[in-house]
């Protein structure tokens, strides 16, 4: 009996502990691109979802965007189906909001946790790896996007709906999806916007990325990925401190929602601007950016009678001993 390859063994291994606390009896989609990533995933997990009790599907999203791209998504159907997965297609219109990538993104994402609705699914299992992990975090570092950003993409996410979405790649270099495709003899599909240096991803991954490895030495991608896990401890300790503090500290108020400047006076700046992001998200839906955070606390810290501050969806301003975010 010839030996399991390296490569097949090392995915199979992620999916399934990927998947081993899902509840016997679950369903399980793939998002399926018909690229490397995506189809190793769907491969490991045909083979590992039945051994777990698991009922597997993919749903391949058709985005209109190139001329044939309702082959592509025909033939990673048909590959998932010969892999024993439940195979479906939905075509979507893209917008053009926030640019192609984010347009898409959201398309695809919309689609994905309807097609989990309707399926009554437990999780849905996205394959990005490594190297998108590392990506992500550079570009969250480039853009100034905060420590937010820079814990990059979760492994495990769940839903309002209580939806999980899994990414069991999240430790696997994309060299080795491609060398499982390759050992699976499984045909994939190269998209070519990932050749398109108008997008900001792909020139981190052909130009920024390599002259890093050769500048600095062997093994940046593992290290921005390892920063991105400390960075997401660091944020789940802070999470479990701020809903500790927020109960204490925050009030209703009329049109809107307050907090007591003492309280945030008295806490570290990094405790003191999540908790006013927070407020403002959890009330009014909105981000703050860093300067707007920083103006805000000045209202705690450094007040010295200055006006209502305007933020995005609501105003900040100091009454007495509180702070009052008003919506606008």
């Amino acid at each position: 009996m010839p030996s399991l390859s390296p490569v097949i063994a090392e995915i199979r291994l992620a999916v399934r502990t990927a998947l081993a606390d899902l509840p016997e009896g679950s369903t399980v989609i793939v998002a399926l691109s018909g690229g490397a990533d995506s189809l190793a995933l769907a491969a490991a997990t045909a083979f590992e979802a039945p051994k777990l009790g698991l009922r597997a599907g993919s749903l391949t999203v058709d985005h209109g965007l190139q001329n044939d791209s309702d082959a592509v998504a025909a033939r990673a159907a048909k590959t998932a189906a010969g892999l024993g997965l439940d195979a479906l297609i939905v075509q979507v219109d893209v917008g053009v909001d926030g640019g192609p990538e984010a347009a898409a993104r959201d398309a695809r994402y919309r689609v994905l946790k309807d097609a989990a609705a309707d399926a009554g699914a437990t999780a849905v299992l996205l394959g990005h790896t490594l190297d998108d992990q590392a990506e992500t975090v550079l570009l969250g570092l480039a853009r100034g996007s905060g420590a937010a950003s820079l814990q990059g993409m979760a492994p495990v996410r769940e839903d309002d709906e209580g939806v999980r979405w899994i990414r069991p790649l999240l430790g696997v270099r994309r060299e080795t999806t491609r060398a499982f495709c390759a050992a699976s003899d499984l045909d994939v599909w190269d998209d070519p916007h990932n050749s398109e240096e108008r997008f900001a991803r792909v020139r981190v991954r052909d130009r920024v990325l390599p002259v890093l490895e050769s500048e600095l030495g062997p093994g940046i991608a593992e290290a921005l990925v390892r920063t991105a896990e400390q960075l997401r401890e660091d944020a789940e300790a802070f999470d479990e401190m701020i809903h500790e503090t927020i109960e204490d500290i925050v009030e209703h108020a009329e049109a809107g929602i307050s907090v007591s400047v003492a309280a945030l006076a008295a806490n570290p700046a990094a405790l003191r601007n999540r908790i006013i992001r927070l407020v403002v998200d959890s009330e009014f839906g909105v981000s703050l950016t860093r300067l707007q955070t920083i103006e805000v606390a000045r209202l705690a810290t450094d007040w010295s009678g200055q006006g209502p501050i305007d933020l995005p969806a609501c105003s900040a301003a100091r009454q007495g001993g509180r702070i009052v975010f008003t919506a606008r």
